[in-house]
């Protein structure tokens, strides 16, 4: 955490209240988590930034487990919506039922009222469910019956887990609702002797549910001074170069990778690059951002923001390809 790199702005013991939390939400994880540190960056730096999570893998690989662990590090309000295809906005947000006795309509909360929401298996759930979250997501309050509710005013954050194999029976999120997560991230096959380790912490015992080791006062503290991490104009310069450069692979990229790209990111990706940037230099122990902290959250910001077409899909170009194109030919400053 190297004091000497750290430059006036945050004060001294608001920065170690912040160090503080990283540790204990990055021990907590790594309880309930065997390996994917890539993951535990992204999910901590996302929720430091105070975004929403988009996680995607195929069955079984502790999507819900990573995103419940980093939850219950917290001892807020936590919901977990099982989506399905028959499950209706009202489900999610609330509604309005009529109380004979009393002669009115009584509005009735619904689960995404919390600080913590898990959407599991999202798309499983209809377009028109899918986008009843949007409002929720963006503007954190939701309407019913007329009248518009506000979502908690500490933290509040969607967690979403998703398979990308089956396809029946699901209803693939929009570019609009894909947008309003902060990151997305890939969750991996574990090595072999990670396996070994999930089956000695079962037969231990080690992933049994344990109390939380932070409050809802704590994250938003913490939330606060990573909003007070320095970005030189330089560094803003660079990210908003990456991003413009999603929108003219043209004269950015080889013609055969261009010929990929049907969609360039939105300037959401920009505000989450300088969010995740900061997330990750006060991490690294630093109270300023630097480019190599831009490069290491590309990944998680822009898979899911840069569309590409069916061509690319038939050619199994991945994504992430183009995105270490893009950054290679943006100079850094």
């Amino acid at each position: 955490m190297a004091d000497r790199e750290r430059r006036p702005g945050i004060p001294s013991e608001e920065f170690a209240r912040a160090q503080d939390v990283i540790r204990k939400m990055g021990e907590y994880y790594s309880a309930k988590v065997v390996g994917q540190a890539g993951l535990k960056r992204s999910l901590i730096a996302a929720v430091l930034a105070d975004g929403h999570i988009l996680l995607e893998s195929v069955p079984g690989l502790a999507k819900t487990t990573a995103a419940k662990a980093v939850a219950d590090a917290v001892a807020g309000r936590f919901s977990r919506i099982q989506c399905t295809p028959d499950l209706l906005p009202g489900d999610i947000i609330g509604t309005q039922i009529y109380r004979q006795d009393t002669g009115k309509f009584e509005t009735i909360f619904g689960p995404v009222f919390a600080n913590f929401v898990l959407l599991d298996e999202v798309n499983r759930s209809s377009a028109k469910t899918q986008s009843a979250m949007l409002e929720a997501m963006q503007e954190r309050q939701v309407t019913i019956g007329g009248l518009t509710y506000r979502m908690p005013k500490d933290v509040f954050i969607v967690i979403a887990t998703q398979n990308p194999i089956e396809q029946e029976g699901t209803y693939p999120l929009s570019e609009a609702q894909t947008d309003r997560f902060m990151i997305k991230e890939k969750i991996d096959y574990p090595a072999p002797e990670e396996e070994v380790e999930i089956l000695n912490r079962i037969e231990a015992g080690a992933f049994t549910r344990t109390p939380p080791v932070l409050t809802v006062e704590d994250l938003d503290r913490a939330q606060g001074t990573c909003g007070k991490v320095y970005a030189d104009a330089a560094v803003k310069r660079y990210i908003a170069m990456l991003v413009d450069a999603t929108r003219h692979t043209g004269s950015i990229l080889k013609p055969a990778s261009a010929a990929y790209v049907r969609m360039g990111a939105s300037p959401r990706a920009t505000i989450a690059f300088l969010k995740m940037a900061k997330a990750v230099a006060l991490m690294a122990g630093r109270d300023y951002v630097t480019p190599d902290d831009v490069k290491a959250v590309r990944y998680p910001v822009l898979r899911h923001r840069i569309a590409l077409n069916y061509a690319a899909a038939a050619d199994e170009v991945p994504v992430e390809a183009i995105i270490d194109e893009i950054a290679a030919k943006v100079p850094t400053p």
